[in-house]
């Protein structure tokens, strides 16, 4: 099965440690309810979104994030049908993967048509591993983030492993991070592949606090370098949760691209698990 990471690349979006095993520890789940990455139900929402869509509402998720398809942002559906879809089964759709290019303006007009809050821009828009290259794309970002603003919208930075690598000794998303305008840019912290790039998410919440509004919730297979269902991976899920006001989250979508068996029996799976914490 095609990962996001590898779809990401293919369609031309790309232009650890032991101290995270599972351990006991207390959260409560957040007020506004979990949402969902619509990635993790990819072929499902290309064939039929709106029977998708009442899939993932009796799973019992609130909110709904877009990504990118054959058929556009929204499923083939338009903006303004795709959040009446949503509002008709009592989720609302807040957020959507987009990407950084020639037809931004465009993206953002429909965004706002389908009063979604944030635009996540979902990998690298320029390739390379360069202190140099994250510093232009920082720039990049914050001209987005004003853009964005004029129009009552929120731009923001979807991570995966490859900007945790190292360049003259510095991390790189740290660059992203440190010269990125905290008004203008909302990172959404993946913390599936801050784990497989080796690192420490609650780290990231003390060294940037508050600067998290957005997570994508993903345990991971360290084996396999895949995510999994919640439980049968690496990721301290509700170490992450009791964590939550210190990243400063607001929004969290769960997503899950390699299945056991497939999305609605994963999802329930995760939904219950969530549900236990």
């Amino acid at each position: 099965m095609t990962t996001r990471r590898k779809f990401i690349r293919q369609t031309g979006l790309f232009g650890a440690a032991t101290f995270l095993m599972p351990q006991i520890s207390c959260a409560s789940s957040i007020s506004t309810g979990y949402g969902v990455q619509l990635y993790s139900f990819r072929e499902s929402m290309l064939s039929n979104p709106k029977k998708t869509l009442e899939t993932i509402a009796k799973l019992g998720f609130k909110e709904i994030e877009s990504a990118g398809s054959s058929k556009g942002y929204y499923y083939g559906l338009s903006p303004k049908g795709m959040a009446q879809t949503c509002n008709d089964l009592g989720m609302k759709l807040t957020s959507g993967h987009i990407r950084l290019d020639a037809d931004f303006e465009r993206t953002m007009e429909d965004a706002v048509a389908s009063g979604q809050r944030y635009l996540i821009c979902s990998s690298m828009p320029t390739d390379g591993q360069t202190v140099d290259n994250y510093k232009k794309v920082a720039e990049q970002f914050n001209k987005a983030g004003e853009a964005c603003k004029k129009v009552g919208l929120k731009f923001g930075y979807h991570n995966h492993e490859y900007e945790f690598e190292s360049h003259n000794n510095v991390v790189l998303y740290d660059v992203l991070m440190d010269h990125t305008q905290a008004d203008l840019v909302y990172m959404e912290l993946d913390l599936g592949w801050v784990v497989v790039a080796g690192k420490n998410p609650i780290n990231y919440f003390k060294k940037y606090p508050g600067r998290f509004p957005l997570w994508h919730l993903k345990d991971m297979d360290m084996d396999k370098k895949e995510s999994t269902e919640f439980g049968k991976g690496i990721l301290d899920i509700p170490l992450m949760l009791t964590n939550r006001e210190l990243s400063g989250v607001e929004h969290i979508y769960v997503e899950q691209e390699e299945y056991a068996n497939n999305p609605e029996k994963s999802m329930k799976h995760n939904m219950n698990f969530l549900n236990t914490i």
